[in-house]
């Protein structure tokens, strides 16, 4: 896929959308084909650590014990320190609490309280603290340089349908940027799916209120 042509799309679709009072997203959505997704080497499901973020502050939430907990109180959205989980056991109060951040990370040594008490709201939004992002920390890791990597860390998942979609940028973010967040993201499904590049039916690019526009 080439640069020329993905920047074309995108400059394309922002001029015939009409204007709207809110600043849309970009979501890229790739079609997949040829896949079993019944069969669990056939699914996909990664994180990609993007050059650049996708327009908005992505925002943390931290379950901690006392160690980490002045660092996640200055870098997170929002800390809750293990003394106060048994609060979040009101399903009303954790759905609220899973609903307000994008990523969720944990203090190592006290996962298995995080996952006995948050695991039934976070797990089915996939939002437990997911090792693979980077998102289960040691007690005297660095939540500071954690947060600053989730602010460029998108999931790439499909699961259940052959279709990713997610969004990689806004429409008043640079294009350059834009471009390059769709080229990488399209470049690291196709180094995860088993056939490459067979695997892929199609890639679109919409805004959050515009048709979808095929790229390939």
């Amino acid at each position: 896929m080439k640069k020329e042509t993905v920047l074309k799309a995108l400059q394309a679709l922002k001029k015939d959308s009409p204007q709207r009072n809110f600043d849309q997203s970009v979501d890229i959505i790739i079609n997949l084909k040829n896949l079993n997704l019944k069969n669990p080497s056939d699914q996909v499901d990664f994180f990609v650590n993007l050059h650049h973020g996708i327009g908005r502050k992505i925002t943390v939430c931290a379950l901690v014990g006392p160690e980490l907990l002045e660092d996640a109180k200055k870098y997170c959205d929002f800390a809750v320190e293990a003394s106060h989980f048994d609060e979040y056991a009101d399903k009303k109060k954790a759905k609220k609490l899973a609903s307000t951040y994008d990523y969720f990370i944990a203090q190592a040594n006290i996962m298995q309280r995080v996952a006995a008490v948050f695991g039934r709201t976070l797990g089915p939004r996939g939002k437990m603290p997911n090792p693979k992002a980077g998102c289960i920390i040691p007690p005297k890791g660095n939540v500071k340089a954690t947060v600053e990597k989730l602010q460029k860390t998108v999931r790439i998942m499909a699961k259940k349908s052959p279709q990713i979609q997610l969004s990689i940028g806004k429409a008043s973010q640079p294009e350059e940027e834009v471009v390059d967040n769709i080229l990488y993201v399209y470049d690291q499904v196709i180094h995860h799916l088993p056939k490459e590049k067979e695997n892929i039916k199609n890639v679109a690019i919409k805004l959050t209120m515009s048709k979808p526009v095929v790229l390939s």
